[in-house]
């Protein structure tokens, strides 16, 4: 006898066939899709997060140290401006004369009854009658000290005999002489502004560029040996 299912179609369980097996692929393919790019974007994501991280860290030392540059910015300026400050004392210090000591030793080379009508000196050598000179070394170039002097002495032999004590100077490397000369005929009297009778002489001196080391004895009354004294 043939068995007979009395349970309607509808409500009967249904058997796996085969048939249409195809379609759980298809969904487990879109799931694994799914699931790389979804890894794809955490990765992705944890990689500009981390990145973002970075580049505040950076920001943050950078800021860190612009505030540190600019609070030592002061001490900076400081240090220039005692380099400029130590700069500028050295090259006065370098380029000083002793003026005193060449007045003094002069006093004792000049000749009894002469006098000095002007006397114009300049550390640059920039004086009346001369042109200025300069030496130039590795370092800097030293314009050499002048002076020049004008006044009256009773004789022509003074001039020379004062020429040669000038030499004996200290720091003078030259002396020249720009005139000596007498008005022919003249017997005014003599005054501290005009020679009258006497000779007048213009002379300029040429001292070397090294600075003054020493200052010269003072209470000498004579001319000294060493100037050309002693006669």
């Amino acid at each position: 006898m043939k068995a007979v299912n009395l349970i309607p179609s509808e409500q009967r369980r249904a058997r796996p066939t085969g048939n249409r097996s195809g379609g759980a692929y298809v969904v487990l393919g879109v799931l694994a899709t799914l699931l790389v790019m979804v890894a794809a974007y955490v990765v992705t994501a944890n990689k500009v997060t981390e990145n973002q991280n970075d580049a505040a860290v950076a920001k943050a030392q950078a800021d860190r140290l612009e505030a540190e540059a600019a609070k030592r910015a002061s001490f900076t300026n400081f240090a220039d401006i005692k380099q400029t400050r130590l700069t500028s004392v050295a090259a006065v210090a370098g380029s000083r004369f002793d003026w005193e000591r060449m007045m003094r030793e002069l006093s004792l080379v000049m000749p009894t009854g002469s006098w000095l009508q002007s006397a114009d000196s300049s550390v640059t050598g920039a004086v009346a009658g001369s042109e200025t000179s300069t030496t130039t070394t590795t370092e800097v170039t030293v314009a050499q000290p002048k002076a020049n002097l004008v006044g009256c002495t009773p004789h022509q032999p003074d001039v020379a005999r004062m020429m040669v004590r000038m030499r004996q100077m200290y720091r003078v490397t030259d002396v020249e002489l720009n005139q000596s000369a007498t008005e022919v005929g003249v017997q005014d009297e003599t005054t501290a502004d005009s020679c009258g009778r006497y000779y007048q002489f213009d002379l300029t001196l040429t001292f070397s560029e090294a600075p003054a080391l020493s200052e010269a004895p003072r209470g000498a009354s004579r001319v000294p040996v060493s100037l050309g004294g002693g006669s």
